[in-house]
């Protein structure tokens, strides 16, 4: 079977906003045919993004707190509540072309970046989950990664492009950090955890990045190839 070619990156940290205009770079190339699908694999520094769905209550710092602790919110055009990015998560950003307006499938592209995190989760020998009422992957009641994702209808050709993505906790103790500011997508009756605290080794989030982008190639039907140039 001939597998798509896809574009990986991964840079150690981005500001948020920089990553969002790469995105929306991305985005309208690919609708004119002038860049491959890409994913786009990084860390941010400490950032709030807050979806379509909008609920301040689920923000539970003031400006002030939030500038003392050095933490960015920016209302964005994904799907969702509030979530949390920030240094020990992976962030992933797939950029794709996705069927045509009457074969688009919003439901099957979320259960399939699930997918992804799930057998990346069983390659360590944890058991993830979903929930049926919440997108995102679990461990048990706790939340180990957030999606939220926004489908772009192409201008030039039939078809979608996809922005927005996955944040999946790797580095224990990143629910203590940001998390606590905010009800995360606004779930009050369950917390998050990370893959550190789940199987208690120790990771690097570079490392979890070359570990999933296996997992993506095969539920997405990809050949994968690393870009050395940055991004920044």
């Amino acid at each position: 079977m001939n597998r798509r070619p896809l574009d990986v990156t991964y840079t150690n940290r981005m500001e948020y906003a920089h990553a969002w205009g790469i995105q929306k770079d991305i985005v309208g190339k690919l609708d004119a045919g002038e860049a491959r699908e890409t994913l786009m694999l990084l860390q941010h520094p400490p950032t709030y993004t807050i979806g379509s769905q909008r609920h301040p209550e689920h923000l539970l710092l003031t400006p002030q707190q939030l500038k003392a602790q050095g933490i960015s919110v920016f209302q964005i055009d994904r799907g969702g509540d509030i979530t949390y990015h920030g240094p020990g998560q992976l962030v992933g950003y797939p950029l794709l072309m996705l069927g045509n307006q009457k074969a688009l499938d919003l439901h099957g592209y979320l259960r399939s970046l699930e997918e992804v995190i799930i057998r990346l989760l069983t390659s360590h020998g944890i058991e993830g989950s979903r929930k049926p009422e919440y997108t995102g992957v679990w461990v048990g009641n706790l939340k180990i990664a957030a999606i939220g994702v926004k489908f772009n209808k192409c201008k030039h050709r039939r078809g979608f492009v996809t922005s927005h993505g996955f944040a999946f906790n790797i580095k224990s103790g990143i629910q203590h950090e940001g998390f606590q500011g905010i009800v995360p997508c606004g779930i009050q009756e369950y917390g998050v955890t990370s893959l550190e605290d789940c199987t208690q080794q120790t990771f690097s989030v570079e490392q979890i990045a070359k570990e999933i982008v296996p997992y993506f190639e095969e539920q997405f039907s990809f050949a994968a190839e690393w870009q050395s140039h940055s991004l920044l």
